[in-house]
């Protein structure tokens, strides 16, 4: 019944690339608690930020009154995702990734990559 009222009420809640991107940028966060502290303030909180950015700006450009404009903030979310898998090829360089979890999030960020194209097609329809 919530998922409902949340769906009625927002135009991104039903969109699967912003379910995605959610679950995402949770699976950052578990990876990245295990970064060294002297991280905290660097690649560990660049990294999330860039990881929240993504559903984020899915959600802002969903609420814009045109479809070019939503389309300019998928363009955002997806540079956030290239931004992510920048970040992504440090940490693994630092030993700050292992290597099943590069793979994973890269992975999952090639899905978002693609779902975000996807979604700025058929806005400009």
């Amino acid at each position: 019944e919530e998922e409902q009222t949340m769906a009625a009420k927002f135009r991104f809640y039903d969109l699967d690339v912003w379910r995605k991107a959610i679950d995402y940028a949770n699976d950052v966060y578990d990876v990245t608690v295990k970064f060294p502290d002297c991280e905290r303030f660097g690649l560990t909180s660049q990294l999330r930020r860039a990881a929240v950015s993504i559903s984020s700006n899915i959600a802002e450009g969903s609420g814009r009154s045109t479809n070019k404009d939503f389309a300019r903030f998928v363009e955002i979310a997806y540079g956030s995702t290239m931004e992510t898998v920048s970040q992504l090829c440090i940490g693994i360089k630092r030993d700050y990734v292992t290597r099943p979890d590069f793979e994973r999030l890269t992975q999952t960020a090639d899905d978002l990559a693609r779902m975000l194209s996807g979604l700025r097609k058929s806005l400009y329809g």
